[in-house]
């Protein structure tokens, strides 16, 4: 329960302003079919969250030992820094849609999210917790809470939403459990 909870609190701060969230106000506005988006997001992070926590689980199974809980540990201490560099729209590309909104959707999130402060978030709570579906079901219900409600409100929830503060409410979780994992490495707790 508490990688699911973690997970799903981490990363729906995390994609509050962060340019999948971005990507998904310009497809919702070019398409202005908001069910097949959602579906397509789902589908989308189901399979990349699925992955990166299966890599995250794996590798941390494999060099399990102190020197890797320590660097899982500043894994986390580093994804606080990058989470207060908001994305711009302008780091979100579209290309002109010719599988229908459900298959852009699950393309463009699936690509868009590579290499994402999300899918990173991912493989290291794969890592910490070593649960693949609660990880998982946790980060895929933690995109669906910060995109849903942006594929129907589109701007105006951007406009209305003070992400600065968003930002460093997921920054400072993200530092909390860095520094705790840091304190149980060492032997502290």
């Amino acid at each position: 329960m508490e990688a699911l909870l973690t997970s799903t609190a981490l990363v729906a701060l995390a994609e509050i302003g962060d340019k999948t969230q971005l990507l998904a106000i310009v497809l919702a506005t070019r398409f202005k079919r908001p069910w097949p988006i959602v579906a397509g997001i789902l589908v989308a992070t189901l399979a990349n969250h699925f992955l990166a926590a299966l890599i995250g689980s794996n590798v941390a199974a494999l060099l399990d030992g102190t020197w890797f809980r320590y660097l899982v540990a500043f894994s986390f201490i580093a994804m606080a820094a990058w989470t207060l560099i908001p994305d711009k729209l302008d780091d979100v590309e579209t290309k002109p849609a010719r599988f229908g909104a459900f298959m852009t959707t699950v393309i463009a999130f699936f690509l868009v999210e590579m290499g994402d402060k999300t899918q990173i978030a991912t493989v290291a709570l794969g890592a910490r917790f070593h649960d693949v579906i609660a990880v998982t079901a946790g980060t895929t219900l933690g995109m669906m809470i910060a995109n849903v409600p942006a594929v129907f409100l589109g701007n105006e929830l951007v406009k209305r939403v003070p992400m600065r503060v968003v930002h460093a409410i997921a920054a400072l979780l993200f530092l909390a459990i860095g520094l705790w994992l840091v304190a149980q490495t060492a032997g502290w707790l």
